[in-house]
């Protein structure tokens, strides 16, 4: 039985009866997800790349075909709007490959009171990801040896075609080395929605003797990891450096480590100068949790000081096969957010203690 829930207006598979079996697949073979629901928002034309560019928070003048980058977005007052992975398809095409928020209205609205000439759609674009120590080899199976020269967060337009197929039976895919999550691995991005069942068979055929396992984004692995979750680690009013991706972040610096007006310009730029001199803002950091193992976190927790004083809240919860331990993200106010500050948290009607550390977790 499949488990699915409503991700970027579209259904996504969120697990199965065995979330075991998924972890391990994902951390000792390979585990194959129907991402359909990162939807990629297509900005094309003249202006394009400087629409993108001024878009993203992170610098991507220099970006060139071929190469994606984790970018993310801010509003004018530098809370994010998303954060998703910019890919430059062609000279005058980008993807945003994103999160679940919109997008493509955010774009459409400053590309025309920016007067910027482009078009922005959502084109006929479903992503697939295989992930996992064995994910190469799947992917090597399916479509030929070539994808293991695929460097990190490098892409290829590849149009498949099984051995003495038709081209009617040509599957018209992009080919990235990404995923979410920390093990390494593939997303195959279709470009062809009428393929979709094709493309599963000819992975799952090619995965089965590498142990391809059937799953979805991995809750307990991605926080082991630290892979941000927008809209679940965050809130409204969360920016980047707060979200623990400020390093994807281009503000420029002097040699004082001032922050300048230099470089790249984007939405929110001066906003985000002014948080982070201000040196108030909270932090995402990691929290372990004392107790038995969690049952899933279905809404923000209120932590606690001990002295029982609200400083920030629970964003994310799972047991950490990894770490034997229960795990969380905390998005807490300073000092609160200190390592090895003891805090407490309201866990299946219980308090617990928890203890914060830095991320990614290093527990062993």
């Amino acid at each position: 039985m499949t488990k699915a829930m409503v991700y970027n207006h579209t259904v996504l598979p969120i697990g199965t009866d065995d979330p075991a079996a998924e972890y391990r697949a994902l951390t000792r073979a390979a585990a194959i997800w129907d991402v359909g629901c990162e939807r990629q928002v297509q900005i094309t034309g003249a202006d394009a790349h400087r629409l993108t560019t001024y878009l993203c928070a992170r610098d991507l003048r220099d970006l060139p075909v071929g190469v994606a980058r984790y970018a993310p977005l801010c509003d004018h007052d530098g809370r994010l709007v998303n954060d998703p992975m910019a890919l430059r398809i062609d000279e005058t095409t980008f993807w945003l490959s994103i999160a679940d928020s919109d997008v493509l209205l955010w774009a459409r609205a400053v590309a025309g009171e920016g007067g910027y000439d482009v078009e922005v759609t959502e084109p006929d674009v479903w992503p697939l990801a295989i992930q996992g120590p064995r994910a190469a080899d799947v992917v090597a199976a399916a479509l030929g040896e070539w994808v293991r020269d695929i460097r990190f967060f490098r892409f290829v337009r590849h149009d498949h075609r099984r051995q003495g197929g038709s081209e009617t039976d040509s599957i018209p895919l992009v080919v990235c080395r990404s995923g979410w999550s920390g093990q390494g691995g593939f997303e195959l991005f279709l470009m062809d929605g009428s393929k979709g069942e094709q493309l599963w068979d000819l992975l799952w055929e090619a995965g089965e003797p590498f142990g391809l396992g059937v799953g979805a984004p991995n809750n307990p692995e991605r926080i082991e990891s630290f892979l941000l979750s927008f809209g679940g680690d965050t809130d409204p009013e969360t920016d980047p450096d707060e979200a623990g991706i400020g390093r994807f972040v281009s503000l420029s610096t002097n040699a004082d480590g001032a922050e300048t007006s230099a470089g790249h310009d984007f939405i929110g730029k001066a906003a985000l100068q002014a948080r982070r001199a201000s040196g108030s803002q909270r932090r995402l950091v990691g929290l372990v949790i004392e107790g038995d193992p969690p049952s899933p976190l279905r809404s923000p927790r209120s932590i606690q000081s001990p002295e029982g004083h609200p400083v920030g809240t629970l964003r994310a919860l799972a047991r950490s096969p990894r770490f034997k331990a229960n795990i969380g993200l905390a998005l807490l106010d300073p000092p609160w957010f200190e390592p090895d500050t003891e805090l407490q948290v309201s866990v299946d009607s219980t308090n617990r203690a928890a203890t914060t550390t830095p991320l990614p977790f290093n527990l062993d």
